[in-house]
Parts: C-alpha cells; structure tokens; sequence
C-alpha cells in the first residue's frame, strides 16, 4: 500500500522559511500527482503545490513567488521549499498522493487516496 511520511514543520517568525518532505513508497504507478494540501482550523482542506511524475507543477494563487516544490525521483520524496511565511501559511500540512489525474483536478482533495499523517506549521507574527 501507499505510505507517505512528511516532515519539516515547525513554528517559524514572519517572513521565515522551512521545508517540507515528503517520501513516498509503495505506490504502483509509473505517473502519478503528489504534493500538498494544508487545513486550518475550521476551513476546508485546500491544495497548495502539486507536482507530477513528469516535473510540471503548479501552485495556487496564495503561494506563487514564496513556496517553491520539487521532486527527487531517486529518492521517491518531494520537497516544498516555504519562503517569507506569513501568519495565515498557519495550518496542518498534509501531503497527498494518486495516480495522474487531469491538472484541473489536481487541487481537489476529494481526486486523492492516499494522505500523510500531516506536519504542522505555524507562523507568528
């Protein structure tokens, strides 16, 4: 079966930095989307950065410019790199992983299966 392990969280200042992995084994496919997702309390669980087996990424609009996610493929993990954190990048981060779906599916959380534990992150300001 799938597992996914993450780490990296933590608690930064404003304006921080950090990064988070995740590695991942025992999944079958040959293409796949894997990324994350992150929940705050009482908000719905939303997609954050989402790469594919054949390196296209995208991100949504609250990221673009400060998190930047990457892959290495020998090490079936992928890194999101969180520059200038802000108070409201606060929330569980969860890494989210299936077989290749169409990208404009990639930021629903209902098209994935399989979930990490999750890694929190806060920020203060």
């Amino acid at each position: 079966r799938v597992q996914l392990v993450e780490s990296g969280g933590g608690s930064v200042q404003s304006g921080g930095s950090l990064r988070l992995s995740c590695a991942a084994s025992g999944y079958p496919w040959s293409t796949y989307c894997m990324g994350w997702f992150r929940q705050a309390p009482g908000q719905e669980r939303e997609g954050v950065a989402i790469i594919d087996s054949e390196g296209d990424t995208r991100y949504a609009d609250s990221v673009k410019g400060r998190f930047t996610l990457s892959q290495d493929k020998a090490k079936n993990t992928v890194y999101l790199q969180m520059n200038n954190l802000q108070p409201e990048d606060t929330a569980m981060y969860f890494c989210a992983m299936d077989v290749w779906i169409p990208v404009e599916w990639w930021f629903l959380a209902t098209k994935y299966t399989n979930w990490g534990q999750g890694t929190q992150v806060t920020v203060s300001s």
